[in-house]
């Protein structure tokens, strides 16, 4: 049950939140986890066991560190939480391309399980491990409520696709909780932005990007290389922000305050600033989880310079278990790596403007590995982006930039904080004329973009969540 469906739009989300208000505050811990179980449920029934698997394991992970806490038994109890947990993931997730390697280099035929991959299970694997290790680091309480802890796990805003929510952040409002009249209100028009930049924006450039992903990349012009991975770099963007925003949105809705993910990535003079910009609940996790429990930067730049692989090698095999993520994973590590070498100081010498082109060009390269699977796929288009393989121009990639050139002018502009910088300006203004101008727009913006948003589904036939399969 994706958001961008009629299904949750109209019969799920207002059912939902109508017991949701209705039954008093005791009861609304008990009401979200049994909502968040049938949304789950209902693309995936058999693997709502799983989940409750890890939600059962770590609660109980939990009151063993309590109660050996200080102790040598807590180091194993960890340990144990954190194999358990990384062994189902790695299990689902990882199975069948481990068993199609060995296969491919020793010569071998054993089957592969061909299990199809639990939606989420990279997002709510990664929370629970958080909460033990926090709870074993004295960094945040156990939890004693075992629906309480459960609510945390499958709350399901933001299940299946983030941000990532570390138990800490949550922790005093899943016990006392309430959305005030603003909350519900700011949590509606932050949905209804999220809506639209996933039905508007990345269905209709994703279009783009399918057609020309379809194509044989040994013949495509220059034009039509780049204009697809421009496509592509907005859909995945437009995607993932908006599924976040809508998440965002709900929780506060819902009276949660779910942490930011994205900050207007493509405006970035970096790689370094990009990460920094994107998927922020992820970075923030491998850098509190993995990078610093490493060393960080601590013990000189060598060993920063291995910390950085080691997280982006982890950080390419957590979006997918294919060699074209892992070297997406070590794309992104040389770059980082350069920047903290040498890089980075010739890039704040330089205009903004230059920063910006470089980590354009480096993000778009890593968004074609990102998106192909196969080597010989990433090789031919890297050949036709760079005039190796077609004519530099051709009709084909005129007629495709014609017609999508309004949309990519729009998936530009939103892209960077312009409008958020106005309205900032407006909300600001002294004049009547700017009090009144915000007071309408604010109201009349997000119900426009919801009705067109709410067009666009019911004509669609187009509409993936590109980081539901992570």
């Amino acid at each position: 049950m994706v958001f961008s469906s009629t299904v949750f739009l109209f019969r799920f989300l207002p059912m939902f939140f109508m017991v949701y208000y209705l039954v008093p505050g005791r009861m609304k811990n008990f009401i979200l986890f049994l909502g968040s179980l049938f949304f789950y449920a209902w693309g995936e029934p058999i693997y709502v066991l799983l989940m409750l698997f890890s939600t059962v394991v770590d609660y109980t992970h939990g009151r063993l560190l309590e109660r050996f806490r200080g102790k040598r038994a807590a180091g194993y109890i960890l340990l144990s939480s954190v194999v358990i947990n990384l062994s189902v993931l790695c299990f689902f997730k990882y199975a069948d391309f481990l068993i199609q390697t060995v296969n491919l280099f020793a010569g071998l035929s054993l089957p592969a399980p061909n299990l199809p991959l639990p939606i989420g299970i990279s997002f709510y694997t990664f929370q629970t491990m958080s909460y033990t290790i926090d709870v074993y680091r004295g960094e945040t309480k156990v939890q004693k409520n075992l629906l309480d802890f459960g609510v945390y796990v499958t709350m399901f805003p933001q299940l299946i696709a983030g941000p990532i929510v570390k138990y800490r952040d949550v922790e005093r409002r899943l016990h006392h909780r309430r959305a005030s009249l603003t909350e519900i209100s700011e949590g509606m028009k932050r949905f209804c932005v999220g809506l639209a930049k996933k039905v508007l924006i990345a269905n209709n450039i994703g279009e783009l990007w399918a057609l020309i992903s379809g194509m044989d990349f040994r013949e495509i012009s220059v034009l039509t290389a780049w204009l697809g991975i421009f496509a592509f770099a907005f859909q995945i963007y437009f995607d993932f922000s908006g599924y976040s925003d809508m998440a965002i949105g709900m929780g506060k809705m819902l009276g949660f305050s779910f942490p930011e993910n994205f900050n207007y990535p493509y405006i970035s003079g970096s790689v370094t600033e990009f990460w920094r910009r994107w998927h922020i609940s992820l970075g923030s996790w491998f850098r509190e989880y993995v990078y610093i429990p490493l060393g960080g930067n601590r013990k000189g730049l060598p060993r920063q310079l291995l910390n950085i692989f080691a997280v982006w090698l982890l950080t390419g095999i957590w979006h997918g278990a294919g060699w074209n993520f892992l070297l997406w994973g070590l794309w992104f590590a040389a770059a980082l790596v350069l920047e903290k070498a040498f890089l980075g100081k010739i890039l704040s010498w330089l205009p903004k403007g230059v920063g910006i082109l470089y980590t354009a060009f480096v993000v778009l390269a890593g968004w074609v590995l990102f998106a192909l699977e196969t080597p010989a796929g990433i090789l031919n288009y890297f050949r036709a982006m760079f005039g190796m393989a077609g004519a530099v121009i051709d009709r084909e990639g005129l007629y495709l930039g014609r017609e999508y050139l309004l949309l990519f002018v729009i998936a530009a502009a939103a892209s960077v904080p312009f409008f958020g910088r106005l309205a900032a300006r407006v909300r600001k203004a002294r004049t009547g004329i700017g009090i009144a101008v915000y007071s309408l727009g604010e109201k009349i913006i997000p119900a426009a973009l919801l009705l067109l948003a709410i067009a666009g589904i019911v004509e669609a036939t187009y509409n993936p969540f590109l980081y539901f399969r992570f």
